[in-house]
């Protein structure tokens, strides 16, 4: 068995009460296959790309009981409501849930784990019956934190709720593992941005789970910022349920970890049922950036727009798994996706995957991925004009990725990506040296 299985394992006997809620059996059972199928090698088609094997080498001690301290001020600029967890323990010191309307409720997990009833945390049963979920099964087996979100019906939060995970340094690499629900109930509406944050340099894993259900003309707006340290190792996914003329508008903005992997699912039920979902990903150094993207079209008249950017420097590899299926009788979709790519070095390395698979008449879809490098002439333009070289490239850089994010209606929201996206690029290698 190898040293990271071995540990997940070790991590179980460490859980506080596994048995919780009755949850005992289905935590046995998703370890079980998990150590029974064990990690995916390269030829599983869902890691081709995203070899494990020195990851399968290293073992994580379970995260501390008690969160540790940071410094605040890491948090500035994330106003309430916001849930902070440390190292995957739920911090209340950091925490604020005033300005919640009523009729949404926000605890986090380990509070319904011991307050709760058993159907308030049914959605942890959920089986992965795939060999190339393991981190899925892995989150399914060994969580005991996140976030529970519920509204009402017809609840409109006007502020936005904030979901913190900071990384903290500690003795040794830790591992911690959050399980979040979001479950809006007809004619609701929230927004919700995902901070994944670093309070220094450190080498611990986490995987982060999301499961969202989107009731009747409920709209939900989620943008979702991952900064973690340098030598993190992140595993996120994001499975999504939407209904009848419910909207989705998602954002993702990929700028740290050693190696990060973001799954996003998204199931569209319900007829008329809508999805925007852009990102950008950000490699420099060695950093490897997976994003996997599967959406399917269920039901009639549904549409989704992905609009991603990658851009890879250094000795960097991104990739990214553009998958949508329409589905018998979901006629009426409309579908597009775009991947485009900028390859700044040559010891960097892309590898997009656009998948469109149809089995509905009377649809619109269209797919497409390109990798290039910066428009030389444009270069030259602003070069021949007095701008420094890296200043010039990093212009043109942060052009290339605007487009995404032009499709958050947020204008704040969007002001605080631009700023990431620009300190990200002005301060790695992506942005070079002004000088």
């Amino acid at each position: 068995m190898s040293a990271l299985l071995d540990s997940f394992r070790a991590g179980f006997s460490a859980l506080r009460d596994p048995d919780a809620l009755e949850l005992g059996e289905g935590r046995r059972q998703a370890l079980d296959a998990l150590l029974a199928d064990g990690l995916p090698g390269p030829r599983e088609e869902a890691w081709k790309y995203t070899p494990l094997r020195t990851l399968e080498r290293r073992g994580f001690a379970a995260a501390d009981a008690v969160p540790p301290a940071f410094d605040a001020s890491l948090l500035e600029g994330i106003p309430a409501p916001r849930l902070v967890f440390a190292n995957g323990r739920y911090d209340a010191t950091h925490s604020d849930l005033s300005g919640l309307p009523a009729g949404a409720t926000v605890q986090a997990l380990s509070q319904v784990l011991a307050d709760g009833e058993p159907r308030d945390a049914n959605f942890l049963l959920r089986r992965y019956e795939r060999r190339d979920e393991v981190f899925a099964r892995a989150n399914a087996a060994l969580a005991e934190e996140g976030a529970v979100v519920r509204t009402e019906a017809g609840v409109k939060a006007e502020a936005p709720l904030h979901l913190v995970s900071v990384g903290v340094p500690q003795d040794g690499d830790r591992a911690w593992h959050l399980r979040h629900l979001v479950h809006l109930r007809n004619d609701s509406a929230l927004d919700i941005v995902e901070h994944q944050l670093a309070a220094g340099d450190h080498a611990h894993l986490s995987t982060e789970v999301l499961q969202l259900h989107l009731g009747q003309r409920t709209r939900i707006r989620h943008a979702r910022i991952q900064a973690d340290a340098a030598r993190a190792t992140r595993f996120a996914r994001t499975d999504a349920v939407l209904a009848r003329e419910a909207g989705y508008r998602r954002f993702d903005l990929e700028l740290g970890a050693a190696l990060s992997r973001n799954e996003l699912n998204v199931r569209l039920e319900g007829d008329a049922a809508t999805l925007i979902a852009n990102g950008v990903l950000l490699g420099d150094a060695r950093r490897h950036v997976d994003t996997r993207l599967g959406i399917e079209h269920i039901a009639r008249d549904t549409a989704c727009g992905l609009t991603w950017r990658g851009i890879a420097d250094g000795r960097s590899r991104v990739v990214f798994h553009g998958g949508i299926g329409i589905r018998a009788g979901a006629d009426g979709t409309d579908a597009a996706l775009s991947n485009k790519n900028l390859l700044l070095s040559a010891d960097a390395e892309i590898d997009t995957q656009p998948v469109l698979v149809i089995d509905a008449d009377e649809v619109k879809a269209a797919h497409g991925a390109t990798v290039g490098q910066l428009d030389a002439n444009a270069l030259f333009y602003l070069r021949s004009r007095g701008v420094p070289e890296a200043r010039a490239r990093r212009l043109l850089t942060v052009a290339f990725c605007r487009e995404p994010l032009l499709a958050l209606e947020d204008d704040g929201l969007r002001a605080l990506l631009l700023a990431r996206l620009d300190a990200a690029l002005a301060s790695g290698s992506l942005g070079g040296d002004d000088a």
